[in-house]
């Protein structure tokens, strides 16, 4: 069954909109670039000039209410979220929208409000969801974890006689993410813009993804942090269930950036950098699965693929890089983190063929839990979910 394509608006046509969104939407079959909404004349020109964007707009009410535009794609700063999601929801038009979903926990719990009542498809970009090697990860994980598939070689030292457990085989996470805050924009300084910093403007990725494989309530947090740049934090889950977040900002774009590491009955799955997924203790299961690059400049380099084919692509775009004086060449062979394939999975649920992608309630939670480890950082002391 054929279907004509979704007229998207993108309102907020940045950085991140420019390199990611606007040209996936200009790209796929399933979605039409109708008209790109922003205040900065060079960034419509550019979503006009490279992208195609059939309409140019700086009034995102206008936007919102034009007929033609049958779903929006909001990347503004938080700030100007709640209220064009709400003037959607009005309109019934399906909106994608940029996480976190706003700068406070009131904003935050109106929109679920609102996107509740309206009864209007709605996606968060926790795009991590839709990268193809997480959902590898994650489908593997818990399939050993609902149905076990113990490897006959696993070492069962007392046998019979081993004590009974409670908390024997419940699973346990670990995110492990390396940035270089070199590359930050001056925005993510600004305490008006970004009040909480990357404790919640990048937290939300990760603790939705904790949430996401463990498949259960988180209800504490701790955390710790020495200002904006390292964060540890501490999730425990209702079922026993630990996730460990480590971000650091003081790391290199030289070496991946997201390791994480899924443990339980007696097996790993592991998932590194979306480029690589391995596994070990799972009768059956591949122990590496491989996946392509996304901008691949070296196709001849690092043939093999995965960690050891990126790193030596990245190798030799550093050393591009450097001979060039242009840092921008270091990015090559970028893992598919799932952007592209969010939009058109959003797409398949706003026609109704398809699961819900990251709705409203998935990404509330997410964000409750990266309050929970602000609260905690700034009082030091662990903070109970019930508590935000």
């Amino acid at each position: 069954m054929s279907f004509k394509p979704v007229n998207f608006a993108v309102i907020g046509c940045g950085a991140l909109a420019r390199q990611a969104h606007i040209p996936n939407i200009a790209n796929s079959e399933k979605t039409v670039l109708h008209t790109c909404c922003d205040l900065a004349d060079e960034a419509l020109a550019e979503c006009r000039d490279i992208y195609g964007a059939l309409h140019l707009a700086k009034d995102w009410h206008a936007v919102v209410a034009d007929p033609e535009v049958e779903a929006i794609c909001l990347a503004t700063t938080e700030k100007l979220r709640l209220p064009v999601i709400e003037l959607a929801m009005q309109y019934k038009k399906p909106v994608y929208v940029e996480k976190p979903l706003a700068r406070t926990l009131d904003e935050v719990y109106a929109i679920q409000k609102i996107v509740n009542s309206a009864s209007v498809p709605f996606c968060v970009g926790h795009n991590r969801r839709s990268s193809p090697a997480m959902i590898d990860a994650r489908r593997i994980f818990r399939c050993h974890m609902e149905h076990p598939q113990l490897c006959a070689w696993r070492w069962d030292r007392e046998g019979d006689t081993r004590p009974k457990r409670r908390d024997d085989g419940v699973a346990a996470l670990s995110c492990r993410i390396n940035d270089d805050w070199y590359s930050w924009k001056s925005w993510v300084f600004d305490k008006e813009q970004a009040p909480h910093g990357p404790m919640l403007f990048e937290m939300t990725h990760f603790t939705d993804i904790c949430n996401w494989f463990l498949a259960s309530d988180p209800v504490e947090v701790v955390a710790m942090e020495t200002g904006m740049l390292n964060h540890a934090i501490i999730v425990k889950y209702a079922g026993g269930e630990i996730a460990t977040l480590m971000l650091c900002g003081n790391g290199t774009f030289g070496y991946p950036k997201e390791l994480y590491e899924a443990f339980g009955n007696g097996a790993a799955v592991v998932c590194d950098h979306m480029c690589e997924v391995r596994t070990a203790g799972i009768a059956d299961a591949p122990p590496r699965i491989a996946y392509p690059f996304l901008k691949d400049r070296h196709p001849g380099v690092g043939v093999q693929g995965g960690i050891s084919g990126w790193l030596e692509k990245r190798a030799v775009a550093c050393k591009e890089a450097v001979a060039t004086k242009n840092p921008m060449l270091q990015f090559t062979a970028e893992p598919d983190k799932g952007h592209a394939r969010a939009i058109d999975c959003f797409v398949d649920e706003i026609r109704k063929n398809s699961p819900t992608v990251c709705g409203v309630d998935d990404a509330v939670k997410a964000t409750r839990v990266a309050f929970a480890a602000i609260k905690s950082a700034a009082e030091h002391r662990p903070v109970r979910l019930d508590e935000i």
